[in-house]
């Protein structure tokens, strides 16, 4: 027996945790093969469990099938073409009108999606963990019937239960899914062509991601909204300048509007919104989030309960009302991230084996919204400081004035951070930071440090930023909120 197994035998031992040990084949069993359930399966295999998971389609989930990345292949796509497109203004000459060839594109994303599956597959393969094809339904007893889709039925039986089904798409009354004219995401990821118009009703992140890339691509796009803002979740200065951009490349962004339905003709469909106002598409994306995927996890006798939203009740170690059945990613009710999925997988292992686990903060996790331009904070808004009773202290970078920004043709957009107040000129602990611009994702890592090692900006200011880079921009940020500028005041 390898000796991670009987460490970690040893300790679930030592929690009073292990009395169907001698019956159950498997330590943990795991509902589910999305980023959170494969994260749990991973870790837990490495601590030496033997893990079975259970997963009715291809493990990775929506996120690496459906989701995150086929999008962001996706929106890559429309980046390359957007280069193109305006690469005269770098003295490259491309001779002719460039064209988009959508069935390429999918080919790409494809095989894109398959080449991370298959590594995904092989570390599932190398760490011994079993998968299990069917439905899974929680039962009694920390008992998991597998149901598979040509009838065939077992029970597994295991001393911890970890469910991790997901979310799937939703709508909205008066709007159908079709898969034709009315579409979600799924149909979005699988598209052969481009439609000359489209409505993408929600102004969130999946919402604004497909905007963009419909506009990027040359759709006519129009942004129907039902809060006062897009990205209503981002700090207003953020929204704003997203929303101006928006504009800028010609789409249409109608906030504060219900839609109250469509009606199909020859040409399109016509969607009616807000008081009276109509406009006429091809093609309806309906991105007003997802919902968790519960509607076949809980059997009959299971003491697991449903919020009113339909997400699995949890405490503050994601544990159900059912002993030894925990709940992660999608459906529990926390931020629907894989890379909040990922932690949440760690964490419930760790509490398995009895292992101290920091809680999560959710209120300071990293967010990212890969439209054109992109979106990317972690930790409070100005407002949510504001609210929260602290004095604050912001600063602004806008890339206008940023080198590299310059150079790459992206000025729009700008780094905010977000600090407390202090009684001297510099400020104190930093409680958000927020950027719009070129590349924010991969700007967001050390404003994530700051904000969830409450940081300071004299922590910061001293260190050195590689000169031209956007991260520079941070860094200014940081100097100024010293109270002694250098770029900015």
């Amino acid at each position: 027996m390898m000796a991670g197994r009987q460490d970690a035998i040893r300790q679930i031992d030592g929690q009073g945790q292990d009395a169907q040990r001698q019956g159950n084949e498997m330590d943990v069993v795991i509902v589910g093969g999305g980023p959170a359930g494969y994260a749990a399966a991973l870790y837990g295999a490495s601590c030496g469990l033997r893990i079975t998971v259970v997963e009715r389609d291809k493990v990775g989930g929506t996120c690496l099938h459906r989701g995150c990345v086929p999008a962001k292949e996706l929106l890559e796509a429309a980046s390359v073409w957007r280069s193109v497109k305006n690469a005269g203004e770098f003295g490259v000459m491309v001779d002719g009108a460039p064209r988009m060839d959508m069935a390429a594109m999918q080919l790409r994303k494809t095989a894109v999606v398959d080449q991370l599956h298959k590594g995904l597959s092989g570390l599932i393969k190398g760490r011994h963990i079993n998968v299990e094809r069917g439905t899974g339904t929680l039962l009694p007893g920390r008992r998991v019937r597998v149901v598979e889709d040509g009838g065939g039925e077992r029970v597994l039986a295991a001393d911890h239960v970890v469910l991790a089904t997901g979310s799937v798409t939703r709508s909205i009354p008066g709007l159908d899914i079709d898969g034709k004219i009315i579409v979600t995401s799924d149909e979005v990821l699988s598209l052969d062509y481009l439609p000359r118009t489209v409505a993408v009703v929600g102004g969130g992140a999946i919402g604004c991601e497909f905007a963009s890339f419909f506009s990027d691509l040359g759709a006519d796009v129009t942004v129907l909204e039902a809060l006062p803002r897009l990205l209503a979740g981002c700090d207003e200065d953020i929204s704003n300048a997203l929303t101006r951009s928006f504009k800028r490349k010609g789409i249409k962004v109608h906030t504060g509007v219900q839609v109250r339905g469509h009606e199909p003709s020859s040409a399109g469909t016509t969607v009616s919104f807000g008081d009276g106002e109509s406009v006429v598409v091809e093609m309806v994306v309906v991105a007003v989030g997802r919902r968790p995927s519960t509607d076949s996890v809980l059997g009959e006798g299971v003491d697991v309960k449903l919020d009113g939203r339909g997400f699995v009740a949890v405490n503050g170690q994601l544990q159900t009302g059912e002993t030894g059945v925990w709940a992660i990613g999608d459906i529990v009710d926390t931020p629907q991230l894989a890379h909040v999925g990922f932690v949440e997988g760690i964490q419930v292992i760790k509490h398995i084996l009895g292992e101290p686990a920091l809680p999560i903060d959710y209120g300071k996790v990293p967010w990212g919204i890969y439209s054109h331009p992109e979106v990317a904070f972690t930790g409070m808004s100005e407002e949510q400081a504001r609210d929260a009773g602290y004095e604050v202290m912001v600063r602004k970078d806008p890339f206008g004035g940023n080198s590299r920004a310059r150079v790459l043709g992206e000025t729009d957009g700008m780094v905010k951070v977000v600090a407390e107040a202090s009684a001297s000129s510099s400020a104190g602990r930093i409680l958000g930071v927020h950027i719009v611009g070129p590349w924010a994702t991969e700007l967001l890592s050390p404003g994530y440090l700051a904000v969830n090692w409450e940081a300071t900006p004299d922590d910061f200011a001293g260190l050195i930023q590689p000169h031209p880079t956007l991260s520079e921009a941070f860094g200014e940020v940081m100097i100024s909120l010293t109270g002694r500028g250098l770029h900015i005041g």
